[in-house]
């Protein structure tokens, strides 16, 4: 058996990082698209100078760093700006997943690697994974979380605009994690879902 190949995905501020925390407690090897981003966005990274000459320098720290907050203020406000920022980032990130998930299957044949990504369904990366997690809460926590988190009301927004809606993602997913209830409903479900995963990897 190869390497179970799991996708992490769900709306804003659904609580995909937490589930991916409880996953890697449990064994899993988990790998975060927003980090990757981070990395292929640092300077000398392969989308550093394409997103300064697409977006324009008003987008830089002083210190010469992608202000990821006023990148997305930038970007957010139109689809198509998305669309390209995607189109020049994203690449990157893939190639780096591929290469992460080679490592490891080299050295864990029978173990499971999870991909945490926001927009998996609406780029088509999903179809790269054996099965698909999708989290959920109400829409109103999404809101909630997201401005508890930082975000002005108007990027939440925004964000969500962008991303598909709910019940397309949650067709789509093997198995739905709704993190609407307290830590421990949620890793109740999360246990569950392990022992499924832990079962298909053999």
């Amino acid at each position: 058996m190869q390497v179970l190949r799991v996708g992490l995905t769900g709306g804003l501020a659904t609580g995909k990082s937490y589930v991916g925390d409880l996953l890697a407690k449990r064994g899993c090897y988990v790998i975060r698209a927003d980090q990757l981003g981070h990395q292929v966005l640092a300077p000398g990274g392969p989308a550093y100078q394409p997103v300064i000459q697409e977006f324009g320098v008003g987008i830089l720290k002083e210190d010469g760093t992608i202000d990821r907050r006023k990148l997305a203020a930038e970007v957010f406000r139109d689809p198509a700006r998305v669309q390209k920022l995607n189109a020049l980032v994203h690449p990157h990130v893939i190639a780096l997943e591929e290469e992460l998930l080679a490592q490891y299957a080299e050295q864990h044949p029978h173990g499971i690697a999870v991909v945490e990504a926001a927009i998996l369904i609406e780029t088509g990366s999903y179809r790269r994974f054996h099965k698909l997690i999708v989290t959920y809460c109400r829409p109103e926590q999404q809101l909630e979380r997201a401005l508890e988190r930082g975000m002005s009301l108007e990027e939440a927004q925004a964000r969500l605009r962008y991303q598909m809606p709910m019940e397309e993602k949650l067709r789509l997913a093997d198995f739905v994690i709704d993190t609407s209830g307290s830590f421990e409903e949620t890793e109740r479900q999360v246990e569950a879902v392990y022992a499924e995963l832990r079962r298909l990897a053999g």
